[in-house]
């Protein structure tokens, strides 16, 4: 049977997911990341795909690195330092490479010879009713294990494929994945493709749906038990972004801020080309929200929190400002480079 959690935002649904691994005797198995305890043929809602960000766990996620993935995402991206930089920790997880095997951006934009999301929104605008848009990011010829059971690679993709429907003027989604760490995987996934879901809706210039997402395995390893027992309920501070713009200004905007990022990125660069990258910037206001995150995170890395700091003033999100504090309070300061 399905189990189903359902909720305004991600972070009740979040919660919902934790309480139940909390409080179900579930039992402990062995997997390729260690012991971890499993909900089978889970179903997953959000009525308010905006809310996206859970917010309640601990420890606090990094907004940057979160952020960042979404950019890569939506430019169809796979080159690794672009998320190493705000993650140096990924490749423990993703491998070491220049690029990574199971891009989801990549996967959409290129890697089976098409553009999917443009191909998506061309058929949608042409014919809302059409039942046929499938959106792949699977691919079994690279992505399936050997006939003995060996990985393919360390970058297999959790989330396989995207739904897409047109219903009562507002596009529907639904998110098809077959694995979910709990407290390091969901929470991103969340991120990633209601951001997706949004920038598609305002693409189409429809209203944006609700967010669905089935996972065949949630779960949770036993080293991460200690951090979901914390996790307790946050105070409500809502996203007031939106992403929903005509498709040539949203191609424009995500362009812009990933050129910013390698501007970011690249540590020759010094602290002051990134405070003017957002004093100077013409970014409608959500992508300059973005950008001050990106900028600020980068400040901190090299090491001027005070610039960190004055970077964030120009955020107007109440959200990424809860977010970017919590953040702070998790990560060491670090000495001038």
């Amino acid at each position: 049977m399905f189990r189903l959690f359902e909720g305004q935002t991600a972070d009740i649904v979040w919660g919902q997911i934790a309480e139940a691994f909390l409080k179900e005797d579930l039992p402990l198995q062995e997997s390729r990341g260690g012991e971890m305890r499993e909900l089978l043929h889970s179903a997953i809602s959000i009525s308010d795909p905006r809310q996206r960000w859970v917010v309640s766990r601990v420890p606090a996620l990094n907004v940057a690195f979160a952020l960042a993935e979404v950019v890569w995402i939506i430019t169809g991206r796979n080159d690794s330092a672009f998320l190493n930089y705000f993650n140096r920790q990924l490749p423990k997880f993703a491998g070491a490479g220049a690029t990574y095997h199971g891009a989801y951006g990549h996967r959409l934009r290129s890697h089976f010879g098409i553009d999917q999301l443009h191909r998506a929104y061309e058929i949608l605008k042409a014919k809302p009713t059409s039942r046929q848009v499938v959106l792949q990011i699977w691919d079994g010829k690279i992505d399936l294990p050997s006939r003995i059971g060996e990985e393919a690679a360390r970058d297999i993709p959790c989330n396989v494929l995207s739904l897409l429907k047109v219903r009562s003027d507002q596009l529907e989604w639904m998110q098809i994945m077959r694995s979910n760490d709990i407290h390091l995987g969901l929470p991103h996934n969340l991120v990633q493709f209601t951001t997706v879901h949004e920038v598609m809706s305002g693409w189409l210039g429809l209203r944006l749906g609700e967010y669905h997402h089935i996972s065949d395995s949630l779960h949770l390893y036993e080293r991460d038990w200690g951090y979901i027992q914390e996790s307790t309920a946050q105070v409500s501070v809502p996203n007031t972004d939106s992403l929903g713009e005509s498709k040539q200004e949203s191609d424009r905007n995500f362009q812009q801020l990933a050129d910013e990022i390698e501007l970011i990125i690249n540590e020759e660069n010094p602290v002051e080309r990134l405070q003017l990258a957002v004093s100077r910037s013409q970014l409608p206001t959500p992508f300059l929200n973005m950008l001050s995150v990106f900028a600020a995170e980068g400040a901190r890395r090299r090491g001027f929190q005070d610039i960190s700091n004055e970077i964030m003033l120009n955020c107007t999100n109440p959200l990424y400002n809860h977010l970017y504090a919590r953040w702070l309070e998790r990560v060491p300061k670090i000495s001038k480079m």
